[in-house]
């Protein structure tokens, strides 16, 4: 496969403290990689830097050969999608909450090709009975979705997803891992999420970046995630296993010790 994106030693300080410190890792088309590590160790900050919402100190994000750290607002959209952790709300329904993830797409006017991109992703996600509900009365699962759904109309080379499935219920969880993954086959394009759940990105995930202290402390594919790492990273034993044919990371012990 070819290479997609690459990052290169990237750093970012806020108010002269190292959160990010010489992060460098490559990513595939077709690809889903998972974010791991503890609260506050720079995952959330990571996304960020990657589509320019925070400005990186040094390194550079090159997306097929283009530094996305040198492009305008405009241009970075039509090349990343980004889903946050918290979506914002206001007096829209969800279709046009959705339809303005065609904004960097759209000159003049909508037109009936941005219309029918949007009736796909809400198809796709099994969202049309949301379409005419407005976006201040729904539930956090709901508007997580119509906020994933508004990233996919954006057509995006990469998606970005800052813990996609915190506000969803199990089924959700899965629908929407599901659907993520398909649309990065299908569409040869790739998604980065950062994860909690390390049993869902054993699940989902091709690949996995292990932060640790600011840094990328091991990425690869699934073979990186063994008990030592977990261990190192979350400070945390472990044991992995198999059932149903998944592997599965449980605590080796209740109390963490």
């Amino acid at each position: 496969m070819t290479t997609m994106l690459s990052v290169n030693e990237l750093k970012f300080m806020y108010r002269n403290k190292d959160v990010l410190r010489e992060i460098g890792f490559s990513i595939e088309q077709g690809t889903v990689v998972a974010v791991l590590g503890p609260n506050g160790v720079g995952k959330t900050t990571l996304l960020k830097c990657l589509n320019r919402i925070l400005k990186p100190r040094k390194g550079s994000v090159l997306l097929d050969e283009e530094n996305l750290l040198e492009l305008g607002t405009m241009d970075i959209a039509r090349r990343v999608g980004y889903v946050p952790q918290r979506v914002e709300t206001g007096r829209l329904t969800a279709f046009d909450a959705v339809l303005l993830g065609r904004r960097p797409h759209i000159g003049w006017d909508v037109t009936s090709r941005d219309l029918a991109i949007v009736d796909a992703i809400f198809t796709k996600l099994g969202m049309e009975p949301l379409r005419l509900s407005y976006i201040d009365e729904m539930s956090g699962g709901e508007l997580q979705k119509v906020a994933i759904a508004r990233a996919l109309v954006q057509e995006p080379k990469v998606l970005l997803l800052d813990e996609p499935t915190s506000n969803l219920d199990l089924k959700n969880q899965v629908e929407i891992l599901n659907t993520i993954r398909e649309i990065v086959r299908d569409h040869n394009i790739a998604a980065i999420m950062t994860m909690h759940d390390l049993n869902q990105a054993l699940r989902f995930a091709d690949r996995f970046i292990f932060i640790k202290d600011g840094t990328v402390h091991i990425h690869g594919a699934c073979d990186i995630v063994t008990p030592p790492v977990i261990e190192e990273v979350y400070g945390l034993p472990v044991m992995i296993g198999e059932l149903g044919g998944v592997r599965c990371v449980v605590p080796a012990s209740c109390n963490g010790t």
